[in-house]
C-alpha cells in the first residue's frame, strides 16, 4: 500500500491509499477518486515530504548520515539505465506521449524554461533532476 497526498480542483487536500501508483492512475483516469469534502473527481497528486522519525542517541556505532552524493549518483544511474534519452526533443516527445501520438514510455532530456511552461500548461507532469558529472568524466 502507498499513501498519496491529493488535492481536488476546488483546493481541498486529503490523503488516499492505493495498492501502487498504477492503481492510483487507473482509478484517477476512470474518475473513481472523489474529494471527501466536495465530491469533485478532478484530482491531482501533491508531492509531499517524507517524514522520518528519529530521536537523539538512537544512532548505532558505525552508522552516520546518508551519503547524499552516493544516493544522487544511484538515482542518476537508474534514470540513465531506464529512461530513453530524447535530448532537446524532450518537450516534443512528452507532448506526443501525452496526446497518445507516441508510445507511453519513460523519457529524459532537457527543456527550456518556455518549454517547461508549455508542459505545465498542457498538464504534463515532469520533474527536474540535476545530473552530476562523475569524477572519472571530469576531463
Amino acid at each position: 500500500m502507498i499513501a498519496f497526498d491529493l488535492r481536488c480542483s476546488n483546493g481541498h487536500g486529503f490523503e488516499g491509499w492505493f495498492k501502487d501508483l498504477e492503481s492510483f492512475d487507473e482509478q484517477d483516469s476512470k474518475g473513481m477518486i472523489t474529494c471527501p469534502f466536495c465530491k469533485s473527481n478532478k484530482i491531482t497528486r501533491v508531492f509531499s515530504p517524507v517524514a522520518i522519525k528519529s530521536t537523539k542517541g538512537e544512532e548505532k556505532p558505525g552508522e552516520g548520515k546518508p551519503d547524499y552524493k552516493k544516493l544522487a549518483m544511484g538515482i542518476m544511474e537508474y534514470i540513465k539505465d531506464n529512461f530513453e534519452d530524447v535530448g532537446t526533443a524532450f518537450t516534443k516527445e512528452a507532448l506526443k506521449i501525452h496526446y497518445g501520438v507516441a508510445e507511453k514510455r519513460d523519457i529524459r532530456g532537457s527543456a527550456t524554461g518556455e518549454e517547461e511552461k508549455t508542459l505545465k500548461e498542457e498538464g504534463i507532469k515532469f520533474f527536474k533532476f540535476p545530473f552530476i558529472k562523475p569524477k572519472d568524466e571530469d576531463n
